[in-house]
């Protein structure tokens, strides 16, 4: 039976929840093409199903950042997820700060295990820093889902040039993203 990997392309195309922007980017728009990448490779694969929580560009979940995050956990608990992968950009003041990471529920976890190979695959396949496995509780779609999650902050959109490297070569991004689940279930 196949495993059913639930992608999360975070953010709304508008608010409420819109995403970071830097760079002449929006993070909503990234992770969309990463999302509809990362999908088809996976729906290519017999061993999964991929779903997406933006099927389409213009797909706005919720009216309120509290609703947006609760109808994205909603739909991959009752589809019965076996993994559940939220997809981000990360921002910061400084320039020069680059990379991806992920966040857990916990270390040792499940889900933690999973993030650090997709991070050494996205490492391989984007040729971006490895920032590591974090901790943080307190994320939503890490406290509410009912099958391990990670959240992914796949690079910064305010570094020139991971957000290049992003919006022109989602494809990167998205074959590190599949082989590092293949990687975990050892496939």
């Amino acid at each position: 039976m196949a495993i059913k990997i639930y992608l999360d392309q975070g953010h709304n195309p508008v608010n409420p929840n819109a995403g970071a922007e830097g760079n002449g980017l929006r993070e909503q728009d990234i992770v969309f093409r990463i999302g509809v990448e990362t999908a088809a490779l996976l729906n290519a694969d017999p061993d999964f199903e991929a779903r997406l929580s933006r099927p389409t560009a213009d797909t706005q979940l919720g009216t309120s950042n509290a609703s947006s995050l609760a109808a994205r956990v909603r739909d991959a608990n009752s589809w019965g997820a076996d993994y559940f992968i939220s997809l981000h950009t990360n921002a910061s003041d400084l320039s020069a700060a680059t990379g991806s990471e992920a966040f857990v529920f916990n270390q040792g976890s499940v889900a933690a295990a999973l993030a650090a190979d997709i991070l050494t695959d996205l490492q391989e396949e984007t040729g971006l820093y490895n920032r590591g496995v974090f901790s943080r509780p307190s994320l939503y779609v890490l406290k509410r889902t009912a099958m391990p999650a990670i959240l992914l902050e796949l690079g910064f959109i305010t570094n020139p040039r991971d957000a290049r490297l992003m919006s022109q070569n989602p494809e990167l991004f998205a074959r590190g993203i599949y082989e590092g689940i293949k990687r975990y279930i050892g496939a």
